[in-house]
């Protein structure tokens, strides 16, 4: 299984457990579960493929991480909305932006633009243009305000 499907599962992991008002911790068993996992198959091909435990272990880090630091990661997105509440932005775009937001602030394995890039990616999949180019935005406007981005980037290209 590829990085990329682990990180949509991780997505969806994260929306069925806040759409159910359950945690992480109390679905994971459940979710993964390989009878249950290969019943998902026959309605989402994402689901073609069990993951192996590197990916597993990665797509219930990302999801309980998410959910650790829910709020501070919604301020985030607030801040960089452009005046949108969450509750006013789609609920799949919330938890891509969600996703991208904690792997860059709490994942260091992960590269900073690829979590980027794997989010605006994903939101392709599940959102019309104008909501992607809205989490586009909101993530470029948190990278170049919270971790200066662009120097960074520029001073990487000048060594």
């Amino acid at each position: 299984m590829k990085r990329t499907t682990a990180r949509e599962i991780a997505v969806q992991l994260g929306f069925y457990a806040a759409a159910s008002g359950k945690t992480v911790a109390d679905i994971v068993d459940d979710f993964f579960d390989k009878e249950y996992f290969s019943t998902l198959a026959d309605v989402d091909e994402l689901y073609a493929e069990y993951p192996e435990k590197k990916q597993k272990d990665y797509i219930i880090r990302l999801a309980s991480l998410v959910e650790d630091y829910r709020i501070q990661i919604d301020n985030y997105i607030n801040k960089y909305s452009n005046g949108w509440k969450i509750g006013r932005i789609s609920k799949t775009a919330v938890a891509v932006m969600r996703c991208a937001i904690c792997e860059v602030l709490y994942m260091d394995d992960i590269p900073n633009a690829t979590a980027i890039n794997e989010a605006i990616e994903l939101a392709k999949g599940y959102d019309e243009p104008e909501t992607v180019s809205f989490i586009n935005g909101v993530l470029g406007g948190f990278m170049r305000g919270e971790l200066n981005y662009e120097a960074a980037v520029e001073a990487e290209t000048k060594e």
